[in-house]
């Protein structure tokens, strides 16, 4: 979320910023709508002081004994006015707040300008292509090999679902338990298993609400009307049903008086990615400054819906509705966050290393980096099946964007004021597409897949699949 002082304060370059994103200038809007509510503001303040006014005139008029009537009949005036006002205030705080959440970061100059992932920039890149004759892709061995199966996947949940049995569901566990082991023994992230489900409020903290409803899975109620209907009249009272049995009042009544009695319940969503409840770890709460950052990492199920993805990566489980992820989040003091994106990268990248899979490391382009995020490193493997770089992380430096709308401040010893921290998220990285690429990488002529060195341990020293 965007800081309306810095609208105020640096229009231009808040407008030059969303340029940069492809849109067109919005200062002028926003400021429009935050100067009448602030005028509206000021007219609440104004007419309440005069109500103040007015009513110890009333008190004084009567203690005389005389007439107060016009005077009350002001004092009601201005209290349908302040009304009106409030109602109005409060209209055009959504309408700048709908402003400020909806619209991207702003990012940092160094991003490259482009519209996609060919303009982005390479940083670096790390180990040699393996040469492969005919390489196959990861569905035709795991098919092949018998543990990768599509088809029971697709009687059990429909398309984008795979099954992976025997030897290759233990290479997903082992990248797993690899991944985490380094992370948390080598670089000092706190593991978490946090909750799978959360409310709307968290989405809205890391910017996945409402921009990206269509992409996340609603886990709504489920139940018959039958039973919500028998559950709502467990709190019906006893003159309710009383009253309708003497048909002194409809059902639909009943039901209406015992809804509003139930407890409320939470609407929850299914994480699209460990970012969410890691990140929300810390809204709403003012942190040490001396103890910054914190770093959290967890292995978790990720789901998503792939909305606009019809067409794309059909075939295997490159593009999936449910996949595994190790998440890395960082919280950080404001003038920490750079130092420590590039460091986060590097933990990623080690991940990689340390499996000897050929990748690059690029800086995306404006128009292709993410809603919330300044600047983005997106870490490519190389799938030979494919014959090209395939992204298997991306690591952003979202600055306060997302602590703005998570409030998620921080505050140095002895110091009054508090300051938003900075969050910081990448992969690290995604286990589905590492187990493609370690598939792809290693396989043989036969239609085996030699196990990584650094993954034999995990694997009951199992160096071979097949």
């Amino acid at each position: 979320m965007h800081d309306i002082r810095f609208v105020r304060e640096q229009a231009e370059a808040f407008d030059e910023g969303l340029k940069r994103r492809g849109l067109p200038p919005m200062s002028a809007e926003i400021l429009k709508a935050d100067s009448e509510r602030r005028s509206v503001q000021t007219e609440m303040q104004e007419l309440q002081a005069k109500r103040n006014e007015a009513s110890k005139q009333i008190g004084e008029i009567k203690r005389k004994g005389g007439n107060a009537d016009e005077q009350m009949k002001l004092v009601a005036a201005m209290k349908d006015r302040l009304s009106a006002l409030e109602t109005a205030e409060k209209e055009l705080a959504a309408k700048v707040q709908g402003y400020l959440c909806s619209l991207p970061n702003i990012l940092f100059p160094e991003v490259p300008p482009g519209v996609d992932d060919s303009d982005a920039k390479e940083v670096r890149r790390f180990g040699e292509q393996p040469k492969i004759a005919a390489p196959k892709e990861h569905y035709e061995l795991g098919e092949a090999l018998g543990m990768m199966d599509f088809e029971r996947a697709a009687k059990l949940s429909g398309a984008r679902f795979t099954v992976l049995q025997g030897q290759l569901a233990l290479l997903e566990r082992a990248l797993g338990n690899f991944m985490l082991d380094t992370h948390t023994q080598e670089f000092g992230y706190l593991e978490v298993s946090p909750p799978l489900l959360v409310k709307d409020e968290i989405m809205f903290g890391v910017g996945q609400l409402p921009k990206f409803a269509d992409d996340m899975f609603f886990a709504g109620r489920t139940k018959s009307r039958e039973d919500l209907l028998r559950e709502a009249l467990t709190y019906a009272e006893a003159a309710d049903i009383d009253a309708l049995k003497k048909g002194e009042m409809s059902l639909a009544d009943v039901v209406a008086n015992a809804m509003n009695r139930a407890p409320v319940k939470e609407d929850l969503w299914l994480v699209t990615t460990a970012e969410v409840p890691l990140t929300n770890l810390v809204n709403n709460e003012i942190l040490e400054k001396e103890k910054l950052p914190l770093r959290f990492t967890a292995r978790t199920p990720c789901f998503r819906s792939e909305a606009g993805s019809a067409g794309k990566d059909t075939r295997g489980m490159l593009r999936q509705h449910q996949f595994y992820k190790v998440e890395l989040v960082s919280i950080t003091a404001p003038e920490k966050s750079v130092e420590e994106h590039e460091r986060m990268a590097s933990c990623a990248e080690t991940i990689l290393k340390r499996l000897e899979l050929p990748f690059r490391t690029v800086m995306l382009a404006t128009g292709d980096t993410g809603f919330c995020s300044k600047k983005t490193y997106d870490l490519e493997v190389w799938l030979p099946g494919q014959n090209r770089y395939r992204e298997i992380s991306s690591c952003s430096n979202c600055g306060d964007f997302q602590a703005r709308r998570m409030n998620a401040r921080c505050r140095a010893a002895g110091d009054k004021q508090t300051e938003f921290v900075h969050t910081l998220n990448g992969s690290g990285i995604a286990i589905g597409r590492a187990l493609i690429a370690v598939m792809e990488n290693y396989q043989q002529p036969d239609g085996s897949i030699v196990v990584p060195n650094a993954l034999r341990k995990y694997m009951n020293g199992l160096e071979r699949i097949g």
